[in-house]
């Protein structure tokens, strides 16, 4: 099965127990006037409709390259990934209101073994979604799986609150409710922030593999002698590395294409998730150069070792 395939088939299954999560809490919280477990449930509902966004940015990343997207549609991922940190945002809107309301207008809520049982139960099911799709996402590669499965996380504390606010009705303070949701509210916020972060990474270019691990790699190939201008983009999965090596001047075309050939294979071999290599060559006297380089140090290697001998 391919890597969006897969994706899909996640993502369709998560949202099909999101919904039933949903309307699990939501309608008894509505039912039993629990403010914090109707936020809980809204929560779990733009889970759902995250698992929707996630669907049609896989839907849209998985089209093959074009000649005006050359490099492919990947980062619709990744704008995926955003589309659900914008609805984590919204929810919280609706999840402040809500709690002010009810510290205008005191009520006392329903609370009793049919509550704890559903919290309880859909508690155990996010936990088991959140692991799943997180422990996936990582092995996948995956920004859209990863960012749903933080989602979901949220899902997780904002359900132990709430369990934690109904015992507190049930020992007779009620605005525990409003200020649990609210308390919800902030971890719903720090969540939509963290997924903002790790797709802004991805979509302003940040440099994925550390340089010095790159050259390397490219210097361990015979006839390479020098190796700059490094640069690194993409996703973990899906990584595009270019970078420039000098190579001897007097070795034939076909010869260096070779050398060429070899460093894209390292490269590609050592390197877990890189897509694509492009190497540049310049066959001028950066060879001769990095000799004198070397044989100087090595001079300067020797002299040290028999001074001190």
């Amino acid at each position: 099965m391919t890597y969006y395939a897969t994706v899909k088939r996640i993502l369709i299954i998560i949202f099909i127990l999101n919904i039933l999560v949903a309307l699990a809490k939501g309608g008894w919280g509505l039912y039993t006037g629990s403010l914090s477990m109707t936020s809980d449930g809204l929560h779990s509902l733009f889970d759902s409709s995250s698992n929707i966004i996630g669907l049609v940015g896989i839907s849209l990343a998985s089209r093959p390259p074009d000649r005006e997207h050359p490099y492919g549609h990947s980062k619709f991922e990744t704008f995926a990934s955003l589309g659900i940190a914008v609805l984590l945002f919204a929810s919280c809107i609706q999840i402040i209101l809500a709690a002010s309301n009810r510290f205008l207008n005191p009520t006392v809520p329903e609370v009793n073994e049919i509550s704890f049982a559903i919290m309880g139960g859909t508690l155990a099911i996010n936990v088991g979604i959140a692991a799943y799709e997180y422990i996936i996402g990582r092995r996948l590669k995956s920004s859209i799986l990863v960012a749903d499965s933080m989602h979901t996380r949220s899902d997780v504390y904002a359900s132990v609150g709430v369990i934690v606010g109904l015992a507190a009705v049930k020992m007779g303070y009620p605005l525990a409710d409003p200020l649990i949701a609210l308390l919800i509210t902030g971890l719903i916020i720090l969540t939509g922030l963290e997924i903002i972060k790790d797709s802004s990474r991805i979509l302003l270019d940040k440099a994925l593999i550390e340089e010095n691990v790159v050259a390397k790699l490219a210097r361990s190939v015979p006839g390479v002698c020098n190796c700059h201008r490094i640069r690194t983009r993409g996703a973990p999965g899906q990584m595009y590395v270019d970078l420039h090596i000098g190579v001897d001047s007097s070795l034939s075309l076909e010869a260096a294409h070779k050398v060429a050939e070899e460093v894209e294979d390292r490269i590609r071999g050592s390197v877990e998730g890189v897509e694509d290599v492009v190497v540049h060559m310049e066959p001028k006297d950066y060879c001769e150069l990095s000799r004198e380089f070397n044989d100087k140090s090595n001079k300067d290697q020797n002299g040290k070792k028999a001074e001190e001998e």
